[in-house]
């Protein structure tokens, strides 16, 4: 398939700037196989599950990845923390007019000194000196970084805003932002309905904004990120679906680190790296529903989804979000999708 298979015109003023001004209030387009669009809120969201359905988490939580600071030579700098390696290197994407070589001293505000020790590909390994581990360091000093679609600086309500209510896996330089519209009182609704809540754990990097820059999609090399599945969870999954119930993917970010525990056939608990490319023709092993927001042009992302739900089906949904004008992307709202059988 092509790159202009997965194309569509989106008006800018459909891009969400800014999350809702209460957590949960936004829309829900309800698009399951065979059954007309339903334009809905995500408060209906437990009417479409069932007692012993699962529901399954991402539990990533984002941190402040950004510092801005300068050379030792003057030059202004920026780096993005990709992955944390230890307790004190990491691996950052930088901009500056000029590329670090290794030995290069780095200063970032707080007064935080980075030695960069070596290229790994597109991504800098970065020596970060001082009593603080990375994950302190950048809590202190960081900036959260916000898409690259959001034009304008994370601000104070940003650092709650851009994190679910159930984080706590430090790891993310971006939200699972199916996520986002989940509250507490939501969870315990779910609860009460007999639902069963599990998680897993895969660390969201830039990668997931990065542009398809090839035109035949085989061609495109998948960005790789960590995901853990735990025993517990795969448990859950079994149990449910030797009843006969329905496993839920809480975006696409759960969904792409169960499919890679099951890349063998079987669930099973592991973790690891992963840079599972799922394109339409992909089986999927685990997921029956999807709750997601509305997707890039043109990304690995929308490939999933139309792989999930079929490419003609997408392109349809998609029309009827901006003719019904819906918010797109991280801040966006939120769609439920079947998966379309064979």
């Amino acid at each position: 398939m092509h790159i202009s298979d997965f194309d569509f015109q989106l008006p800018e003023q459909l891009i969400a700037q800014h999350p809702p001004e209460i957590r949960g209030n936004s829309r829900l387009l309800v698009a399951l196989p065979d059954k007309p669009f339903q334009d809905k809120v995500f408060a209906d969201l437990p009417m479409w599950l069932e007692t012993g359905d699962v529901l399954v988490f991402n539990n990533t939580k984002v941190i402040k990845a950004r510092l801005f600071g300068q050379k030792a030579s003057g030059g202004k700098i920026e780096a993005l923390v990709e992955r944390v390696l230890d307790t004190n290197r990491a691996l950052a994407h930088i901009r500056s007019s000029k590329s670090p070589k290794p030995g290069t001293e780095l200063w970032f505000e707080g007064g935080i000194k980075a030695v960069m020790e070596e290229r790994r590909g597109e991504l800098f390994c970065l020596r970060f000196e001082g009593g603080l581990n990375v994950y302190e360091l950048l809590e202190q000093h960081g900036h959260l970084p916000l898409p690259p679609y959001i034009e304008r600086a994370a601000g104070e309500n940003d650092d709650s805003r851009y994190q679910t209510v159930y984080a706590k896996e430090q790891g993310a330089v971006a939200a699972p932002t199916a996520g986002l519209h989940f509250t507490e009182e939501m969870l315990k609704v779910l609860a009460a309905k007999g639902v069963e809540m599990a998680e897993v754990t895969l660390h969201v990097g830039a990668g997931t904004f990065q542009p398809v820059r090839v035109d035949n999609i085989a061609e495109h090399k998948m960005h790789s990120e960590w995901y853990e599945v735990s025993e517990e969870t795969v448990n859950k999954i079994h149990k449910a679906k030797q009843a006969g119930r329905r496993v839920w993917s809480v975006g696409t970010t759960s969904m792409r680190a169960l499919e890679s525990a099951a890349r063998s056939g079987v669930l099973s608990a592991g973790q690891g790296d992963t840079d599972i490319f799922i394109t339409p023709g992909y089986r999927f092993e685990v997921i029956d529903r999807l709750i997601t927001n509305f997707h890039l042009p043109k990304s690995t992302l929308l490939m999933l989804v139309s792989a999930f739900s079929g490419t003609q089906n997408i392109r349809d949904i998609y029309a009827h979000a901006i003719e019904q004008q819906y918010r797109f992307f991280s801040y966006g709202d939120a769609m439920i999708l079947g998966r379309v059988e064979d």
